[in-house]
């Protein structure tokens, strides 16, 4: 397919200044050109996550050379290949994960982070893929090191993360608990496939898994809360479990009981994301597309929404996401 005529300018949203939702402000800008390795994006939609909200607050700087503005997942079709080639050709149907800049009708990023729509998935769903996706798939599969059998806990199971990891882990054959904050949120994540999903207004996690497990704990929690869960984590876990850390809503400091974590030989473990190398994206990407872009194809698993917004009020979607009252992702339909 031969390149259309693309326009020298795109529809964005920026960040005015570091604050509130109401900081995100629609703007225009120019199209941006694809260096070497590198696919542009038509967008047709784009996730809305945490770490966009933490950027826009100030509190999460882009990488060097990353675009400024938010958005790291978008759905659409590639509109250009820069110089070296590419598996991709213009026209091609894809979603990727994105170093920033997804807010916008026109994006760049490494081919080699781009993945083919899965079959009978709206773009709109596309766009809530990769950066759950990519993040669930690092730390529980690879970091964690989930097989089937084993007993898993997710906090936050019914946000974007939560839903996907529930999922993931389900189908491979683990037993899933989680948390969430009210029964409506605790009843989606055992739709999901949690055996068991904890209130935690009403419940003790610790408590609850004990019980469950006959007291043996579980083997995996993926933790994206952090502070005063951090100590329960480490009694909630069984005898050579893991900890992996992706985020800290509740604070990064904790005081720490280390006696638990060397007579339980637990391992304590984290990543971020959006700092990891080209290659290690790119090693993901692979991986996903190999084990888990068949799952999603198959209807298997599938993204589960909560709500679209226009791209000009993504302030809206912004300030709903904070408000923790979705369940899922939250997406802006940029076509």
């Amino acid at each position: 397919m031969s390149a259309p005529l693309l326009p020298e300018t795109m529809l964005v949203v920026e960040i005015a200044a570091p604050g509130g939702p109401e900081v995100l402000r629609p703007s225009r800008r120019p199209v941006p050109t694809p260096q070497a390795g590198e696919i542009l994006i038509r967008v047709r939609a784009a996730g809305v996550n945490r770490p966009d909200a933490l950027q826009r607050a100030g509190a999460y700087a882009p990488p060097p050379g990353a675009s400024d503005l938010p958005g790291l997942e978008a759905a659409g079709e590639v509109a250009a290949v820069g110089p070296g080639g590419s598996r991709w050709q213009v026209g091609d149907a894809v979603c990727a994960l994105l170093p920033g800049g997804g807010y916008a009708e026109y994006v760049v990023t490494p081919g080699d982070h781009a993945l083919p729509v899965p079959a009978g998935l709206a773009m709109t769903a596309a766009a809530a893929l990769c950066e759950t996706y990519f993040t669930v798939w690092h730390n529980v599969l690879e970091r964690g090191r989930l097989v089937g059998g084993e007993t898993f806990l997710v906090h936050g199971g019914s946000s974007g993360i939560g839903t996907t990891a529930i999922q993931l882990a389900a189908v491979r054959g683990a037993r899933v608990f989680a948390t969430a904050g009210s029964p409506e949120k605790c009843a989606a994540c055992e739709a999901l496939g949690a055996e068991r999903a904890i209130d935690y207004r009403r419940e003790d996690f610790v408590a609850v898994t004990a019980e469950a497990t006959g007291g043996r704990g579980v083997d995996l929690i993926l933790d994206m809360v952090g502070g005063d869960y951090l100590p329960r984590d480490v009694r909630a876990l069984a005898t050579e479990g893991r900890l992996v850390m992706i985020a800290f809503l509740g604070g990064p400091k904790v005081e720490l009981n280390f006696a638990q974590v060397m007579t339980k030989r637990l391992t304590l473990t984290g990543s971020t994301l959006r700092p990891q190398s080209v290659e290690a994206k790119a090693r993901i990407a692979a991986a996903l597309e190999r084990e888990v872009w068949p799952l999603l194809a198959a209807g298997r698993i599938a993204p589960v929404m909560d709500r679209t917004f226009p791209l000009d009020a993504a302030a809206e979607a912004h300030a709903r996401m904070e408000s923790s009252a979705h369940i899922g992702k939250i997406v802006l339909d940029v076509a």
